[in-house]
């Protein structure tokens, strides 16, 4: 087992909205923690669908120079998304029964060795494609 975390989309979408309150505490406390001990991950999806929704659909939008630093600042946690990814994808949401975005995101964290994957969106406490799922903001 490896310490590798893969982050979804909305831990980092909150660790950006100061709007979020308590949410944006947690995410930006343990998107750190993940800084200094090397161990995040993320993928090119998680990034470009941060990026859209902090510019357009949060309450007070961040400017896009500042998203876009944001998105090359975390682009060194990327991982390469291929076709075998994609196919990985397609079995994961039919065993699953999860929506393909969600189960590309675990394909994603599957591939790079995550242990754990960080959303509000999966169902926390489930294990998926031996990628155990956990959200941060519960209890």
């Amino acid at each position: 087992m490896s310490d590798r975390v893969f982050v979804d989309t909305n831990i980092l979408i909150y660790a950006h909205d100061a709007d979020a309150k308590s949410k944006h505490t947690v995410a930006k406390r343990v998107l750190g923690e993940l800084w200094r001990q090397r161990t995040g991950i993320l993928s090119m999806q998680v990034l470009q669908e941060f990026y859209v929704n902090v510019t357009r659909k949060i309450a007070l939008p961040l400017p896009k120079d500042v998203a876009r630093t944001v998105v090359n600042s975390y682009a060194v946690w990327c991982v390469e998304i291929t076709p075998a990814e994609i196919s990985s994808a397609f079995r994961i949401e039919d065993e699953s029964r999860i929506g393909f975005w969600d189960a590309l995101i675990v394909a994603s964290a599957a591939k790079c060795g995550a242990d754990r994957i960080l959303s509000e969106d999966l169902n926390a406490g489930q294990t998926i494609a031996g990628v155990r799922i956990e959200n941060p903001f519960a209890g």
